[in-house]
């Protein structure tokens, strides 16, 4: 923690950060519910006179860690949203995905966010994974909209290098058909789908952020930031970032690489493509995704109707 605020004041610098210049501020990577709120304190009163009016503050949490006196704590901080990773409320499926949590801890934690006074509360669940059934998917549904929240970012099962699912590629069984009803079934609650994997009454500033291309400062050991055409990667080893928090390896974006990400990202989400980003021949390709009702145009910009075609859409424009 005190590395962190050693980088922090650095990154408020280097980014040249002013007072109210701050729109979101998001705690997570890890398990944040596992640090003491005091902890904490001093960063978030370094931080109070750059953060705008009504500046969206996340936290994320584990539902076995989060416990009412933390999230009394976080709080107090200014803490106004938590997104917890419920992931499931069935037993087995928790088991599966190694999760130390239950349901009940879950439902929990999430009644406590809202009785200490945390109105903006997400929680992430995993589809595509071995053994999931639209029942089973039916009845998580059911058990998050009978909670307290406003939001739920929706995940595939992915499986990665390094991580205990790597010798068990079968565990990830993604369809397309059970996809889009799951994302439809989420809808149908009102939760509107603003990117590919998140669905709100609420729509999150820090998501929408990254998605509208916005600089970002990245805190802590493997976190990445963005300062216009750069990116920031301090050390992943926790013990060399706490005696040089300041170093870092930096990436020099071109502008092919930053319009593909801009193309990327707007199709992906809410937020569309500029069509001024590109070139006559991309615009030709757009229009023609117009006419065949795979894209929208309007003021400008163009829209993707279905998140889940976003990387082909990418891929046709770019080709």
């Amino acid at each position: 923690m005190d590395a962190l605020f050693v980088q922090l004041e650095f990154e408020l610098k280097r980014f040249q950060a002013t007072a109210n210049s701050i729109e979101s501020v998001f705690i997570g990577g890890g398990t944040p519910s596992t640090v003491a709120p005091n902890l904490y304190k001093k960063i978030f009163e370094y931080i109070t006179p750059y953060l705008q009016d009504g500046c969206e503050i996340t936290s994320e949490a584990n539902p076995n860690s989060a416990t009412k006196e933390w999230l009394l704590g976080m709080y107090e901080l200014g803490v106004n949203r938590i997104s917890f990773g419920v992931q499931s409320f069935d037993t087995k499926k928790l088991k599966v995905l190694n999760r130390a949590h239950s349901s009940n801890d879950a439902r929990r934690a999430i009644k406590d966010a809202w009785d200490v006074g945390i109105k903006n509360i997400s929680l992430d669940l995993i589809y595509a994974t071995y053994g999931d059934t639209q029942e089973l998917l039916q009845r998580d549904l059911e058990q998050a909209f009978a909670l307290p929240i406003n939001h739920i970012s929706a995940y595939a099962l992915t499986i990665e290098e390094g991580t205990p699912f790597e010798k068990k590629p079968s565990m990830s069984k993604e369809r397309l058909s059970s996809t889009q009803w799951f994302f439809n079934a989420i809808q149908s609650h009102g939760f509107e789908q603003y990117e590919i994997s998140n669905f709100g009454k609420y729509r999150s500033k820090h998501n929408l952020g990254y998605w509208q291309y916005k600089d970002y400062i990245g805190l802590g050991s493997g976190a990445v930031g963005k300062f216009d055409k750069q990116r920031f990667y301090p050390s992943k080893d926790i013990e060399r970032y706490i005696q040089k928090p300041c170093e870092y390896e930096s990436e020099e974006l071109t502008f092919e690489d930053s319009k593909m990400e801009k193309i990327f990202l707007g199709f992906r989400s809410c937020v569309g493509v500029d069509a001024s980003l590109l070139t006559s021949q991309e615009q030709n390709k757009a229009e023609l995704l117009v006419e065949k009702k795979k894209l929208t145009s309007q003021d400008g910009f163009y829209y993707n109707p279905d998140y889940l075609l976003a990387d082909e859409i990418t891929l046709f424009l770019s080709s």
